[in-house]
């Protein structure tokens, strides 16, 4: 039996109470026990952004992800929008946040080191669409908040993007819609939270939660951990772990969504953001640069009971390009490097589900997350905050750090920079991954900085690595070897993403030396 006590002194603040009385039953299950302040369910955008303001407050704080890394759920497979909120219904979370989201990522972005451009977006109309529908749009913009709206004749909008279809008549122009990396923001709200004392627990399910006097027993695969306040932030599970602890139930449907990456060759096709205007199932296919200078057609969106089902379908796929060509002409689809699907968490009345639960006192949910959520991420961040910090009348830290720095990227060095760079370090000199010009010392930072990579994927998802045209086919190898290296891990043990997805599983020859 091994009893796991906190190095923070704010994590052993638990009551008496429930130390003796479950004591007992964590020796004789033999699991091990974990003490905490405030526990968050769900290592995606939404957690990790909580996550990281929480910190702000002198608590003991954990998160708790199933996967094998941060950005493994919903976050990982999205359009990698920051919406303008235009879009969102007014007096609604969704509205709200999504505006106060936007106005945060200029600063986030030069703080935590995340690539983030204001390209602006469009949402086209065609001579067959009712234009009075940008009108109400452009309204609902102003009354949410949204800054510098406006609507282009065909005009101005065909000389903005020479590649809309001809028959797109007039768009509605948002200056304030924005791109990001996905991938990069939620391991830097994941990191800084790390840099801020927050502990991760990776590949850890959750199996139950039970209430108890003066907070709540939430056990895992792996071990059991109590909490005076529990956040709910698990993406399409969320219902989930809200009605295991609450009467007032949710329902989440996952809503699949297919997208295709094209090559960086097609990464200028448009500039800003091409919305059409949305429908029942939401804003239609969408055709967009991404910071990295790829192009991205999607989603489709179908609604599933699958929880899991992040599989692509051949008539998806198909109907991206169909679709997608009402509102952008010569779409070079024959450029597409990879397919990929997602699931959005949407909750039955369409709005996010932020708060306290109702007769679940100190169990707080951020459910029902689904698009703007990626753009409504930091402000939910700071909203859960503050309700916690008032819940549990927390202190303020005097030596919060606010900042946090990325991965060095050589590409953004001059050239006599990058050969200083390579002289210290001859790591950053070998090239790993040609596709992306990822170099191994790239690769070495991935894996040693907080929440270091232990996964072809995680190091993708850090570095680009295996990112480009070949998909990984000529880096794997030796990224496998680095891993193997450097972690150390054995090779047989390295994984695409973590579980059952291993390479290697033996050899195929064995050499023996002869005996005498």
């Amino acid at each position: 039996m091994k009893i796991e006590l906190p190095r923070d002194e704010s994590k052993v603040k638990k009551s008496e109470s429930i130390a003796f009385i479950y004591l007992a039953f964590f020796v004789a299950s033999r699991k091990e026990f974990y003490m905490y302040d405030i526990a968050i369910i769900g290592a995606g955008v939404t957690g990790c952004a909580i996550a990281r303001e929480l910190y702000r407050y002198q608590a003991g704080i954990c998160v708790i992800e199933r996967e094998e890394d941060v950005c493994c759920g919903t976050s990982k497979a999205n359009s990698a929008i920051i919406h303008a909120g235009f879009d969102a219904k007014p007096g609604t979370l969704k509205a709200k946040l999504n505006v106060e989201g936007n106005a945060m990522m200029d600063t986030l972005s030069k703080d935590l080191d995340i690539p983030f451009v204001r390209n602006g977006s469009l949402v086209v109309c065609t001579d067959e669409q009712d234009a009075s529908e940008l009108e109400r749009l452009l309204e609902q913009g102003k009354g949410n908040g949204v800054k510098d709206l406006r609507i282009l004749d065909r005009e101005a909008l065909h000389t903005m993007e020479p590649n809309l279809d001809d028959h797109v008549t007039s768009a509605l122009y948002a200056p304030t819609g924005g791109i990001v990396c996905p991938f990069h923001m939620t391991i830097a709200f994941a990191e800084n939270a790390v840099a801020n004392g927050v502990e991760f627990f990776l590949n850890t399910a959750v199996t139950s939660i039970t209430s108890l006097e003066d907070g709540y027993l939430i056990s895992t695969d792996k071990q059991d951990i109590t909490a005076k306040t529990v956040i709910n932030a698990a993406g399409v599970y969320a219902d989930v772990f809200h009605n295991m602890v609450s009467s007032k139930k949710l329902h989440i449907t996952a809503r699949k969504g297919e997208y295709q990456l094209l090559d960086k060759s097609a990464g200028a096709h448009v500039s800003h953001t091409i919305f059409q205007l949305p429908g029942k199932m939401g804003k239609g296919v969408l055709v967009t640069p991404t910071v990295h200078g790829n192009l991205l057609v999607g989603p489709t969106a179908e609604d599933t009971d699958n929880k899991e089902g992040i599989n692509t379908t051949r008539e998806g796929l198909a109907s991206l390009s169909e679709k997608a060509s009402h509102s952008v002409k010569n779409l070079p689809m024959r450029q597409v490097i990879t397919s990929f699907a997602g699931l959005r968490a949407h909750e039955d009345n369409g709005d996010f589900i932020i708060g306290e639960a109702a007769d679940a006192p100190g169990f707080f949910d951020a459910a029902g997350i689904e698009s703007p959520g990626l753009s409504s991420a930091p402000a939910i961040g700071v909203m859960m905050a503050r309700l916690v910090q008032d819940k549990m009348h927390l202190t303020e830290k005097e030596n919060f750090i606010a900042t946090r720095k990325g991965i060095l990227r050589p590409e953004e060095l001059s050239l006599e920079e990058r050969n200083e760079l390579i002289k210290k370090q001859p790591a950053y000199g070998n090239i790993i991954c040609r596709c992306e010009m990822i170099s191994e010392g790239e690769i070495l930072d991935a894996i040693h900085r907080p929440l270091g990579a232990r996964s072809l994927d995680a190091i993708k998802r850090r570095t680009r690595a295996g990112m480009g045209r070949c998909q990984a086919g000529f880096c794997s190898p030796r990224t496998m070897e680095i891993l193997s290296r450097e972690v150390p891990m054995e090779m047989t043990d390295i994984s695409k993403c973590g579980g059952s997805s291993q390479f290697v599983y033996g050899y195929n020859k064995e050499i023996q030396e002869e005996m005498p």
